[in-house]
């Protein structure tokens, strides 16, 4: 099977550019075409996002790196900073050396490269592998994350320590990326056996797990604040 449209659906999550939204529309064509229920998820995406270029950099920004709803570290979704997530890191670091894809300055794990990673892989039962045991699980964690419950207590948070926070670009509802990665998880069930993989872990996903973005984020919280508390905007 060709998986060569695993680096388009990449761009879905890549920081954006000024060709952000007329490549989305590319995608667009060939989801509706080969993954209708992608396309539907993508289209509404498409619709919501901002139109500015540097309002929607600021929307990737306030989703997935400053008072974040969740990131698109693979690893750190499934086991935070753990040691398996550095074997992950490793793992992954040899496979893309291998196959000559470039992270473009982003880690291993970060999910657009593990994404361009698929259609390179010669292996097909560890890209399989890859698919149902990191791929899929992190997608359900992130996609969790945008619950409105968690995002609550995630910017509760985030205002304990920040004392504000960041409004969302150009007034977008600031959960529009889950859109995208719903996308990419029904392209990912298309194409790899992982149907019953994702019904198990339809239940998992919805119960506390040992590593909990939440927990990580009033740990990092907690570490800022000891390191300057001034600058973290809480008392001294």
């Amino acid at each position: 099977m060709n998986y060569a449209h695993y680096c388009d659906v990449a761009e879905l999550l890549d920081f954006p550019g000024p060709e952000f939204a007329t490549r989305g529309r590319a995608l667009l064509g060939f989801l509706r075409e080969n993954y209708p229920d992608a396309a539907v998820e993508v289209a509404l995406f498409l619709d919501a996002i901002p139109q500015r270029t540097l309002d929607l950099q600021e929307l990737h920004t306030r989703t997935f790196d400053v008072q974040a709803v969740t990131t698109l570290g693979t690893g750190y979704v499934l086991f935070g900073d753990d040691y398996k997530r550095g074997a992950l890191l490793s793992n992954l670091n040899r496979e893309h050396n291998d196959a000559e894809n470039d992270c473009r300055g982003e880690l291993a794990d970060h999910l657009p490269n593990v994404l361009r990673l698929i259609p390179k892989l010669k292996d097909q039962n560890l890209l399989e592998e890859l698919v149902e045991q990191i791929l899929v699980p992190a997608l359900m964690l992130m996609i969790r994350e945008f619950d409105p419950e968690r995002i609550e207590k995630k910017n509760a948070n985030y205002r304990k320590h920040y004392k504000t926070l960041i409004d969302s670009a150009g007034g977008c509802d600031s959960t529009v990326y889950c859109r995208a990665l719903k996308a990419v998880l029904k392209v990912l069930a298309r194409d790899f056996p992982v149907t019953e993989t994702m019904t198990k872990l339809s239940d998992w996903s919805s119960r506390p797990q040992t590593v909990d973005f939440l927990q990580l984020v009033q740990k990092e919280m907690d570490i800022e604040q000891d390191a300057n508390p001034i600058n973290s905007g809480c008392d001294a």
